[in-house]
């Protein structure tokens, strides 16, 4: 149950939970609260094996957390179950550290009331390097643009601990709590490398603020 170090440690298979808007990325950490009986005992199973689940948001559907054998996004996030606490009426609160990304290959034929898919993780090797590529993203650019953005959204944002944060860090971290929507946030696990994944961050912050001034309506 130790930490996948790279993708020859990942499984061929995985459980799904297919979850609207709730971004994951390799190397950061996000809790979810746990109460649909499917998912508690997708991390009951989760916990009695190998602690993986693929978080993956679903499409062309406006539920958070859909029924049935809904179009999923092309790339979802496997994240490790490091963290769980027993709530009441059978709830779980759990957090998940991302590990690698993935795409589903093939969905299978379960008796499992949550959806398991056979899985590739071949393209993205390079999850398990930390801060790969921060050294070409535009610190200072992101941090003004940020900074313009709390403003314009009134955001409250402690200046002096992202000043202290990593590059790799605060653009993971800008990207799973901006407040976009599925199709946004699906853009943001998809970018290839951490500068693409902050030039987008960049565009989708100065696009909605140009539409504020101008008084377009976001499409």
């Amino acid at each position: 149950m130790r930490r996948p170090a790279s993708i020859t440690d990942l499984p061929d298979m995985l459980a799904l939970f297919p979850l609207s808007r709730a971004l994951l990325l390799p190397q950061t950490h996000r809790p979810l609260n746990i109460f649909e009986p499917r998912f508690v005992e997708l991390v009951d199973d989760a916990l009695a094996g190998n602690r993986l689940i693929g978080l993956i948001q679903p499409r062309d559907t406006d539920e958070e957390a859909p029924r049935g054998a809904v179009p999923l996004a092309p790339v979802g996030c496997i994240g490790r179950l490091v963290h769980f606490e027993e709530q009441e009426e059978n709830r779980y609160l759990i957090i998940l550290e991302g590990v690698c990304r993935f795409e589903p290959v093939e969905e299978l034929a379960v008796a499992t009331p949550y959806r398991q898919a056979r899985i590739s993780t071949q393209k993205y090797a390079a999850d398990f390097t930390p801060d790969l590529g921060a050294e070409t993203v535009d610190r200072a650019r992101l941090v003004n643009v940020l900074r313009d953005y709390a403003d314009f959204a009134q955001i409250e944002v402690d200046w002096e601990e992202v000043e202290e944060t990593g590059t790799g860090d605060l653009v993971n971290l800008a990207a799973m709590l901006s407040p976009y929507g599925a199709r946004e946030k699906q853009a943001l696990l998809e970018a290839a490398t951490l500068n693409e994944r902050a030039e987008t961050l960049i565009a989708l912050a100065e696009m909605e603020m140009a539409r504020a001034r101008t008084g377009a309506v976001l499409q």
